[in-house]
């Protein structure tokens, strides 16, 4: 026999597969439990990746009474919505006590769909005036729409009609699943609302650390034997992933990186943060299979890849993956404009008062005191954050050709103004160079620019021509 509320041992096995998710729960169990009173609408609501489909299907499939699952990202059109719900209730209740009559009829509109769920619940109607005790036992009927707020070509009020069907059919629960609800979009009041934050920090580690790795067999070779792993000192080393305490150990430290390296501010929820995890798992333990530290070297570990967590590739999807050791591709330029384009990321990114610093050729004589010794310059401040890093600031374009010149080789020529004239116009036209000022002659030397290069591009184009644009780039 049913226990009249949910018991503690239902609620401990949902919240084991389900963690950070207790009040959730405890509230959709005490609402569907068929022994108590079940309103006729539910609205659930949260953002994407956060349980809200996999724990309404989980408590749904522990309860004794029938249920049916429409996706609307399944549904093209409001036709095909209404024809697949019918279909999914016949089915979910002709594996019912209560054998379904064949829906044969086409649903075109609101009211087919009313009148066809009310031949279907006919028999579910009769069966309860027989038993009502046996139908307490088995529940009612709970049909759910996930993500309905998302159906294309909805009709208006599509949301507030479904949301009324619990009232115009006995026995029937509609739960809507939706991402974030307008006040008021059912156009009633007293439906129950049950919200899904956003997984935390502490919360979304703890999901991660549930299932780690157990060892490196899928991504070591035969060749590396745990048994045989060797320090570079000589002495043993310990074991990799011997036992689950030391996967769990490495794992647990390697998702809390790349958290706050990555994860904290590009991905936007717990499934794009495991898939983060996953693609730099196997290049983070290489120095551990390839012998070079040992699982409990996890600071050695992040020094040494710290690479992964300051790279983004990691964060880009596309259809063909990025080689390792792959070089930005980059635009066939001519010689002079190439250098005319590592001039303006030099501008935009190095503060003007350094210029004399980096591209002055004549050394400066230093200053002396009367009582000797050469004058104690003021400490300069670090900056906290790389200049590469803060994005490219406006320069005018007389700053940018005396750094052109600058950093041209002795032995070359310059070329004449007209043609360097034409290079910035096509740098323009290809939108490498953005002009910023509104002025009347684009060419005009105070008119201001900005470089529209990334850090990549211009340091492979920088080394086409055998210029190290890192000694002239501020910190």
């Amino acid at each position: 026999m049913l226990p009249p509320s949910p018991t503690p041992s239902f609620l401990h096995d949902l919240e084991t597969r389900f963690p950070s998710r207790s009040k959730q729960i405890a509230q959709l169990s005490y609402l569907l439990w068929p022994s108590l009173p079940t309103p006729p609408t539910i609205v659930i609501h949260g953002l994407s990746s956060t349980g809200k489909s996999s724990l309404t299907s989980a408590i749904l499939r522990d309860l004794p009474g029938p249920h049916a699952i429409v996706r609307s990202r399944e549904c093209i059109t409001a036709r095909q919505l209404y024809e697949s719900t019918l279909c999914a209730c016949q089915e979910a209740l002709s594996t019912d006590t209560v054998t379904a009559e064949a829906y044969l009829g086409r649903c075109e509109s609101l009211s087919s769909l009313v009148a066809g769920l009310r031949r279907l619940f006919e028999g579910r109607q009769n069966r309860r005036d027989e038993s009502v005790t046996a139908d307490r036992e088995r529940g009612g009927f709970t049909l759910v729409f996930d993500g309905v707020d998302k159906q294309r070509e909805a009709p208006p009020g599509l949301l507030a009609a479904l949301g009324r069907l619990g009232e115009m059919i006995p026995g029937l629960t509609i739960i809507m699943i939706v991402t974030s609800p307008r006040p008021r979009f059912l156009h009633t009041t007293g439906v129950p609302h049950i919200n899904f934050p956003p997984y935390t920090k502490a919360e979304s580690l703890a999901i991660l650390a549930i299932n780690p790795p157990t060892s490196f067999e899928s991504i070591s070779s035969s060749q590396h034997s745990p048994s045989r792993r060797i320090s570079p000192a000589g002495s043993p080393a310990p074991p990799a992933f011997e036992d689950a305490d030391d996967a769990a150990w490495v794992w647990t430290r390697f998702t809390a990186t790349v958290w706050d390296s990555l994860a904290k501010g590009a991905a936007r929820d717990v499934m794009q943060f495991r898939a983060v995890c996953e693609k730099l798992w196997v290049p983070f333990v290489k120095p551990i299979v390839e012998n070079t530290y040992g699982t409990r070297d996890f600071a050695k570990l992040v020094v040494s890849k710290r690479a992964l967590f300051q790279s983004e590739e990691v964060l880009s999807e596309g259809v063909v993956p990025k080689r390792a050791g792959e070089a930005e591709q980059t635009h066939d330029l001519p010689f002079y404009s190439r250098y005319l384009l590592c001039a303006a990321y030099l501008a935009s990114f190095n503060p003007a008062r350094q210029d004399p610093i980096f591209f002055m050729k004549a050394s400066e004589k230093k200053r002396r005191r009367k009582g000797g010794g050469a004058v104690a310059g003021r400490g300069a401040k670090h900056r906290k954050i790389q200049r590469k890093l803060l994005g490219p600031q406006a320069f005018v374009l007389e700053r940018m050709m005396a750094i052109f010149h600058a950093i041209l080789p002795d032995t070359v020529i310059p070329t004449a103004d007209l043609q360097t004239q034409a290079s910035i116009a096509t740098l323009a036209s290809l939108r490498l160079l953005v002009r910023t000022s509104t002025a009347a002659d684009v060419l005009e030397m105070q008119t201001k620019w900005r470089v529209n290069v990334s850090w990549g591009y211009v340091q492979t184009l920088a080394r086409s021509v055998g210029f190290e644009i890192e000694n002239h780039l501020a910190e």
